[in-house]
């Protein structure tokens, strides 16, 4: 591929100063958020009880949230799942009272209004399952950027490897902020949605610093700003249209996927957006700060047995 001109490159790294002050703010903010307000942790975390009932015609949400509030079930989250006569209830757990109990008593509320419910099934959350799984979903995360880093240190250079982890602790704080400071619901799927946010924005990386690397060896004079300017500007087409068609998909579901993946798709939305920005000003940022040079990614010459021995006479 030719090289572009430094005239027509764009100067990305112009603009670093003020977007890591951006990005410092906004982790500030978040991490305030996480502090006090928390996350509003869904029933996979917390234990409690599901509860999927059918009716013959669609389902009126408004009227099955008013029946369980009049039956003492202000707190009970209602959804259409799968279809507009299929109904799914998630109650938080109640001290003293099963499963079987619970799901009598809604199925008794709701058969108040209208005969034409019936029992699809009920399932158990309970809180030391929940907790496993915060320990666990938590853990995975952990474990992710770990492996991450030593993997982009050992295939490209350690200061690199730190930019690609910072960028990808920035886009995970970024999106548990954004659903603390909005109390969305925190499940399982949104749990996916953020390791899945991990995987794109390390891709986007990964694309960013091959090329960076492969400017370093090619271009023989300009300063280190100007060579990562040039390929950021290389490869903003490709990441322009791989984020573009991405958020087409991610509209869709977040639109017209229904309720319980609404979570997943607003987590993966946001995700792709900070993915993006940090890959460009997080992670280059990073790795020029820590002084990345032209001889930092220069490949290691190896010298062929008997090079160094006088030549025959």
């Amino acid at each position: 591929m030719q090289l572009l001109k430094l005239s027509d490159t764009v100067n990305f790294m112009g603009l670093r100063i003020p977007a890591l002050v951006l990005s410092t703010v906004l982790m500030l903010g978040s991490l305030v958020s996480l502090g006090v307000n928390k996350l509003n942790w869904g029933l996979d975390f917390t234990g409690g009880t599901l509860i999927e009932v059918g009716y013959a015609q669609p389902a009126n949400l408004s009227e099955i949230r008013q029946a369980l509030g009049s039956a003492d079930f202000e707190d009970a989250i209602v959804q259409n799942f799968g279809s507009s006569q299929d109904v799914l209830i998630r109650i938080a757990p109640r001290d003293g009272v099963n499963a079987n109990t619970i799901g009598d008593q809604v199925l008794n509320a709701l058969r108040a209004d209208s005969s034409d419910v019936d029992m699809r099934r009920i399932e158990f959350v309970g809180p030391n399952v929940g907790d496993e799984l915060t320990e666990q979903g938590g853990l995975a995360m952990l474990v992710a950027l770990i492996c991450i880093l030593v993997y982009v240190a050992m295939r490209f250079e350690w200061r690199f490897a730190l930019g690609s982890v910072a960028a990808l602790v920035h886009d995970v704080i970024l999106t548990l902020g954004l659903f603390s400071v909005l109390q969305l619901e925190f499940d399982l799927t949104v749990l996916a949605a953020v390791l899945a946010v991990i995987g794109y924005s390390l891709n986007d990386t990964i694309v960013v610093s091959d090329r960076i690397r492969e400017n370093f060896r090619k271009i023989r004079k300009g300063e280190p700003v100007e060579i990562i300017n040039i390929s950021l500007t290389q490869t903003l087409n490709r990441t322009i249209i791989t984020s573009l068609t991405t958020v087409l998909v991610l509209v869709a579901l977040f639109f017209k996927g229904g309720a319980l993946i609404h979570g997943f798709a607003t987590a993966l939305l946001f995700g792709v957006v900070v993915g993006t920005y940090s890959s460009v000003y997080i992670a280059s940022s990073v790795a020029l700060a820590l002084g990345i040079s032209k001889e930092d990614l220069m490949p290691v010459q190896v010298e062929k047995e008997g090079e160094d021995l006088d030549p025959l006479p």
